[in-house]
């Protein structure tokens, strides 16, 4: 679909702007492999091969019984005798000596008649965000070749926690924001065009739902009903949809008595065309200005609930949990410093996108 000729020229202004456009390229990176994650970071294999069969574990259910184990439970690739099992196309003397049978099936001197050579294709990052690592040790331990940024309080790798938990903060923002946003534009755009009762009964409206103490409702709300990310981002919708109304009501309130929407009321334009085409696009450069503060304040909400505890479930894949286990573990400090880290670039880089953005849609705004 061929863009208009205003949006290309928005779009020229934004690539112009370099430090907007090489934020982009940057986040979209950043984003692209954290949706991804399950192919990066997990603790089954990418691919295996059992008895000559192709299996992709990632996308069905198979059991330790199915690679010639006794239980029926879901298969732990990690663990020593089920490699073994793989590894030599399900001898039962792996169970005696998996790691001396590992040895002997990568050197072909296995003389069993039932021997079928396997192999498995573990992700870079053998280890999900859920996984406990199975190394010495008290916990946390400091980073090495196996764990590049250590592991937290449980022995769980920090860098597959941060790949997920990258993911899960732009999804929730993203979300809530778009969200926030239509609802905001939409009472704050009914607001200023209609005026009178409309204005007045909206505006106390938000002011007493603004008064309403938002955490203490989220404390409550979990209380009974637990923690869920569906039920956290509702709550962030019911409570942060006021963000863009005051701002979109006055940019209604000052256009709405402009000539060429009189002029169009004149015509018999209808009062939604009038707000949709004519108005909306003229309130859209002081919108695009709020959306960086939204986008962030709602990732930084994120982390707050979930470092105060009031958040996502304890088994999410949390960077407020991150930050809380850094303060409670100062005698580990790459918790902090990655903890920082990720949220300084992650914020960094999406304020600088949408500062680009609102430039390119300020048609005041030229760059050379």
């Amino acid at each position: 679909m061929a863009l208009s000729s205003l949006n290309q020229r928005r779009w020229r202004n934004f690539r112009k702007n370099g430090r907007a456009f090489w934020s982009l390229l940057i986040f979209g990176v950043l984003f692209t492999i954290s949706l991804f994650a399950e192919v990066i970071a997990n603790d089954k294999p990418l691919v295996l091969s059992y008895r000559g069969d192709l299996i992709f574990p990632m996308t069905r259910f198979y059991s330790e019984r199915d690679f010639g184990g006794d239980l029926p439970t879901v298969a732990r690739y990690k663990d020593i005798e089920l490699q073994c099992l793989i590894e030599t196309g399900g001898l039962e003397s792996c169970f005696d000596d998996p790691e001396g049978m590992i040895a002997a099936a990568k050197a072909g001197t296995i003389t069993d008649p039932d021997f079928v050579k396997g192999w498995m294709v573990w992700p870079l990052i053998p280890y999900r965000y859920s996984t406990i690592v199975d190394i010495p040790g008290a916990a946390p331990s400091a980073p090495d070749s196996h764990n590049w940024l250590g592991t937290d309080d449980t022995k769980r790798d920090v860098l597959a926690r941060v790949i997920y938990g990258v993911r899960l903060s732009i999804f929730y923002a993203i979300v809530v924001t778009a969200v926030t946003s239509v609802i905001g534009i939409a009472v704050g755009a009914a607001s200023g065009y209609f005026g009178g009762w409309v204005d007045l009964i909206s505006q106390r409206i938000i002011e007493i739902w603004s008064a309403t103490p938002t955490l203490y409702v989220i404390i409550i709300v979990f209380s009974v009903l637990g923690r869920s990310l569906t039920l956290l981002i509702l709550l962030a919708i019911l409570f942060g949809w006021m963000g863009l109304v005051g701002v979109v009501r006055a940019e209604f309130l000052r256009a709405r008595n402009f000539e060429y929407v009189r002029a169009a009321r004149a015509l018999g334009v209808s009062d939604g065309a009038i707000m949709w085409r004519h108005m909306l696009p003229n309130a859209m450069v002081a919108t695009v200005t709020m959306l960086p503060f939204i986008v962030t304040g709602q990732i930084g909400a994120l982390a707050a609930l979930d470092f105060i505890g009031f958040g996502l479930p304890s088994s999410a894949p949390s960077l407020g949990e991150l930050a809380q286990q850094a303060k409670d573990n100062l005698q580990a400090p790459w918790l902090g410093f990655t903890a920082f880290i990720t949220f300084a670039v992650m914020l960094t880089l999406l304020v600088f996108i949408f500062e680009g953005v609102r430039d390119a849609f300020d048609p005041r705004k030229t760059f050379r």
